[in-house]
């Protein structure tokens, strides 16, 4: 059965999405470039629509039958809640789609058979797709581009079946290398099912015999299931309408402290979009990224290793620019000329990556080399301490002098 489907392209009420990415899809669409009508696909249609009803469903049959849910669903639901949950963001997402850091094989096992619990694909599937939204980021060739409306970017695409996003697998060559990722590929509806219902369920038998397996089903499947799928697909759809963009403007994506809570540290997603190969999100200690935490703890046992991290020289600059950029738009609106402040700027990001460079190199010396050089390399970082300290100062007085200006002419 076909059906037109258009796309949301009106901004809705706080919303907000890339201007650039609607013109571009508007054009795509009236080029004939983006595939018109579309086909649902009936299947995971059903799938997203029945689950909430069947989990409802099930709740309220257990709690009648066998009465109020105990400690024992309790511990089954949050146990395969982060197992399938950290499975798609530690393992599909910052693994498998970004190569963010390399595990070893018995982790990228159980990432595989959790993930397929998950019910959000095969590995391959589900990476094809991300690098794809990477690559043309809130564009008519980004598989859940945000333009197209908060329903679309949540689950509408999945629902749907579009020509142009019909996969090839070329972009994920490097994970059909693996044979543990093949598996599960060919045989993702049959690990899905023992890893996402039978085993929770069995889990529930082992403990309380049947009243508790069929609450493990209920709970720790059931119900799971729906719980991250809406939490994970927050990423696609919240996580590039509410927020603020600290690191990057040229995409919707947005960071969000809140959504992290509910997205296993995912909501700070600007940082993710400018810096997509670190393995955090969270950059900071304090910021809510129990994936971040999850990759780190392993690679002290060696299971996680090879971690990349952006440089503080490259996220400092990029937040400078970003700031920067907002205040002189302010200033243009007023018809104030920017051009000195553009080279105050431009002095001031040049020392600052450089003295950033320089601290990062110097801090490796230090733990490398002898004792004997040691209190050398300490006196070149405090050096560098003051030189950023002052660095700073200049572009505190950049920021002030270019927020006077605008007062200036209020």
């Amino acid at each position: 059965m076909l059906v037109d489907t258009p796309s949301v392209l009106i901004k809705q009420k706080g919303q907000h999405v890339s201007l650039n990415g609607q013109i571009e899809y508007v054009v795509a669409r009236v080029m004939g470039e983006v595939a018109s009508p579309t086909k649902i696909n009936w299947l995971n249609s059903s799938f997203l629509i029945g689950m909430p009803i069947v989990s409802v469903i099930g709740v309220v049959l257990h709690w009648l039958y066998f009465g109020p849910p105990g400690w024992t669903e309790g511990i089954i639901f949050v146990g395969m809640y982060y197992a399938c949950g950290l499975s798609i963001t530690a393992g599909y997402h910052r693994l498998f789609a970004h190569r963010s850091h390399t595990a070893a094989w018995p982790l990228v096992f159980l990432y595989a058979f959790f993930g397929a619990g998950a019910f959000q694909n095969s590995i391959i599937e589900w990476s094809s797709d991300h690098r794809n939204h990477h690559k043309f980021v809130d564009t008519h060739k980004d598989p859940y581009s945000a333009p197209r409306g908060f329903f679309y970017s949540h689950m509408g695409w999945i629902m749907i079946e579009e020509d142009l996003f019909q996969n090839d697998f070329t972009n994920v060559k490097d994970l059909e290398k693996s044979a543990i990722i093949q598996w599960q590929h060919r045989n993702i509806f049959i690990i899905g099912g023992v890893s996402g219902w039978i085993l929770p369920a069995l889990i529930g038998f082992l403990i309380g015999g049947l009243p508790t397996a069929v609450g493990g089903l209920v709970y720790g499947g059931l119900v799971r299931t729906v719980f991250v799928h809406h939490g994970t697909f927050l990423i696609n759809s919240a996580a590039h309408i509410w927020g603020t963009q600290p690191y990057s403007d040229e995409n919707t994506s947005k960071d969000s402290f809140w959504l992290a809570f509910f997205t296993f540290g995912e909501g700070y997603h600007n940082f993710h979009h400018q810096f997509q190969a670190d393995y955090r999100n969270g950059i900071r200690w304090y910021q809510f990224d129990p994936t971040k935490w999850w990759i780190k703890t392993l690679s002290l046992i060696g299971i996680t290793s090879n971690l990349k991290k952006t440089p503080d020289h490259s996220i400092v600059v990029s937040k400078l620019d970003m700031k920067y950029k907002r205040s002189a738009r302010l200033l243009e609106l007023k018809d104030v000329d920017t051009a000195s402040f553009e080279q105050r700027v431009s002095l001031c990001r040049e020392a600052m990556r450089n003295a950033l460079f320089e601290m990062a190199k110097a801090r490796k010396e230090l733990k490398e080399n002898i004792d004997s050089s040691k209190d050398t390399i300490n006196d070149n970082i405090n050096e560098l301490k003051t030189s950023i300290i002052s660095i700073r100062v200049d572009i505190n007085d950049l920021f002030s002098d270019m927020n006077n200006a605008k007062f200036a002419l209020a």
